[in-house]
C-alpha cells in the first residue's frame, strides 16, 4: 500500500487515530478544529468483516469523522515489523469501506507511553488494561495534529 500524505485529508473536520490490534482497537477523536483529541473507545473487532464495516460506518457518521489516523508499529530502528503489513491490510480495508482518507502516523512507544500515564492516574490494572488503546490512540492522534501544525498558521496571541 502506498502511504498517502496529509494533503490526502479534508484541512478541517474530526479525525479519529486508530490503535489496531488483533484483539482490541483503541479510537481516539479530535474536534473539529483539531486542537483537542480525546480517547473514544477500545473496540473489540467482529469477526465477521460486514459487522466491522457497520461498525466503523456506524463511528463514521455518529462522529462527523472525516478521516483517519492509523497508527503504523514499526521498529524503534524505524524499520517495518511483522505487524506493520497487518495494520497496512488493515488500513486499506477500512478506507475501500468507509471511502475516507487514511494516513499513517508512527506509533512507537505509544502503548507504553499510554500504560505509564493510566498507572500515574491511580486506576486498578484491569481499568488501565481496558483503556490504554483508546490512550494509545489518543496519543498517536495529539501526535500528528502536532506534526501536521507545520502548514498551519502559528496560533496568535491568548489576548487576541
Amino acid at each position: 500500500m502506498s502511504r498517502p500524505s496529509a494533503a490526502a485529508l479534508p484541512t478541517t473536520g474530526r479525525l479519529a487515530a486508530i490503535d489496531y490490534g488483533r484483539r482490541r482497537i483503541g479510537i481516539a477523536i479530535c474536534d473539529a478544529a483539531r486542537i483537542i483529541a480525546s480517547p473514544h473507545e477500545v473496540h473489540a473487532p467482529a469477526a465477521d468483516p460486514v459487522l466491522e464495516a457497520a461498525y466503523f460506518l456506524r463511528l463514521i457518521r455518529a462522529e462527523d469523522v472525516v478521516g483517519f489516523i492509523v497508527g503504523l508499529p514499526v521498529h524503534a530502528d524505524g524499520n517495518a515489523s511483522r505487524m506493520s503489513a497487518e495494520v497496512e491490510r488493515f488500513a486499506a480495508w477500512l478506507g475501500g469501506v468507509t471511502g475516507l482518507p487514511i494516513v499513517f502516523q508512527d506509533e512507537r512507544y505509544t502503548s507504553v507511553e499510554a500504560t505509564g500515564l493510566l498507572a500515574r492516574a491511580g486506576l486498578t490494572r484491569g481499568r488501565r488494561k481496558g483503556r490504554t488503546d483508546a490512550v494509545a490512540a489518543q496519543i498517536i492522534l495529539t501526535s500528528w495534529l502536532e506534526s501536521a501544525g507545520d502548514d498551519r498558521p502559528a496560533p496568535g496571541a491568548l489576548d487576541e
